[in-house]
């Protein structure tokens, strides 16, 4: 070895070899602390922290409170309480409301309804008060529900709205793919400026607007149809299937087409005249004998067709008017027979007589047992337990005590609103 490496060679410094025997005598000092703290004491504050970290992993994605009966959105996975979810729904939710992605269902969750009970086993202090719970079990009771599809907006008009000037109809053309021409084509402005139709002098004549797509439309074209009740025509070539006044029974009625849609309108609740709790008996009766708004909207049809003066009722109150955006025509005959509708219009039709077709459909006794056993409120019509809840839809169930202690949960669920005020 070279003797000038060895030389260099020396022993570690002093603090070096302390630090080891530091370390060791504060491995000591913590034990000495541990073994005058008792082990119960211990356990008590490792059950403390272990019950404040479950409860926060057990908060609803919407109240941030102890979830009650927890659902679970699909494919997220994010969970919330049962009733929350409906509130989200109810109020026009059409995503998950943590991270709003599009959801395939909604389901309850035996997992973390599970954990949540070892929880509350382990701090029943954490437990929701009566109140709340009872408020939570009348706007949600159990079962799966569905998150409506976030609609797609409506194409835009195809209208010239930035000229003075029309343009030709798709029926004016001589070569147009429909095989009829119009017999007052449209002058094309753009060719013809001199005998071009100046929109301030209304529709140009023989034509229309469509009373969906609002494109100009030829009023005795094979592919115009109207509306017996709005008296609006209809392109039948802008959007299929919508642009159309169809048959009464094979019309699909406006923005229903599922149960979820009727969970989201507004108007269902005030058919009901705010009557939360008939509309959820209702929608629960639904679900189960998977019927559609369709469905109805054919039974209320039927109905109407059935009596003496058909549609004339709706005809005098004005049921329909001025529900396009396009002006309507004139009716001929407010008392001649209805053989066509169009979407909006069989959507005023299903609104208008959805609680009746509801009070008939309760009289066929398919209702679950509890439901039909109800008595009827003693003060019928004038009943307001079963609205109060409406009003307060908006809100979480813990945010008005003062609600809360004035609601009567037991009677808003098991008195029957008597629709005829008897």
């Amino acid at each position: 070895m070279n003797p000038a490496c060895a030389t260099m060679k020396r022993r570690a410094s002093a603090s070096f070899e302390d630090r080891e025997e530091i370390l060791s005598k504060r491995l000591k000092d913590d034990r000495r602390d541990n073994d005058g703290m008792s082990e119960d004491i211990r356990l008590r504050m490792d059950a403390s922290q272990i019950v404040d970290e479950l409860e926060q992993e057990l908060q609803c994605g919407c109240c941030s409170a102890l979830v009650y009966r927890p659902v679970i959105v699909n494919p997220c996975q994010h969970f919330f309480c049962g009733s929350c979810c409906m509130l989200w729904i109810k109020n026009g939710g059409t995503n998950c409301p943590a991270c709003r992605g599009v959801s395939g269902s909604v389901t309850p969750s035996r997992a973390i309804q599970r954990m949540v009970d070892l929880f509350l086993r382990a701090a029943p202090h954490k437990a929701r008060l009566e109140r709340e719970r009872h408020q939570a079990d009348a706007i949600y009771t159990n079962g799966p529900m569905r998150i409506p599809l976030p609609r797609e907006p409506s194409p835009e008009p195809a209208i010239h709205q930035n000229t003075d000037l029309a343009r030709p109809c798709p029926h004016c053309d001589p070569g147009n793919p429909w095989g009829w021409r119009c017999p007052q084509p449209i002058p094309d402005p753009t060719t013809d400026a001199e005998r071009a139709w100046h929109l301030d002098d209304g529709a140009p004549p023989g034509h229309g607007y469509c009373g969906n797509c609002e494109n100009l439309l030829a009023l005795n074209a094979p592919t115009t149809t109207k509306c017996d009740m709005c008296q609006v025509s209809f392109c039948g070539i802008g959007i299929q299937g919508r642009c159309v006044a169809a048959a009464l029974l094979s019309q699909h009625p406006h923005n229903m087409s599922d149960i979820g849609d009727l969970i989201t309108s507004s108007e269902v609740y005030d058919c009901f005249d705010g009557n939360t709790i008939e509309v959820e008996i209702m929608i629960d009766y639904l679900s189960a004998q998977r019927l559609s708004p369709r469905h109805i909207y054919r039974e209320i049809v039927a109905h109407l067709q059935s009596q003496p003066r058909g549609f004339a009722p709706l005809i005098e109150l004005e049921l329909f008017a001025d529900v396009h955006g396009v002006a309507s025509g004139t009716d001929p005959d407010p008392t001649a027979p209805r053989s066509r509708i169009c979407r909006i219009c069989a959507t005023e039709v299903l609104l208008w007589g959805l609680r009746d077709w509801w009070i008939r459909e309760r009289q066929k006794g398919f209702l679950e047992e509890d439901v039909l056993r109800r008595k009827d409120c003693p003060d019928g019509w004038g009943c307001q337990k079963q609205k109060d809840l409406g009003a307060y839809a908006s809100l979480p169930p813990w945010m008005n005590q003062e609600y809360l202690q004035n609601f009567d949960v037991v009677h808003a669920r098991e008195c029957e609103f008597n629709w005829f005020g008897l």
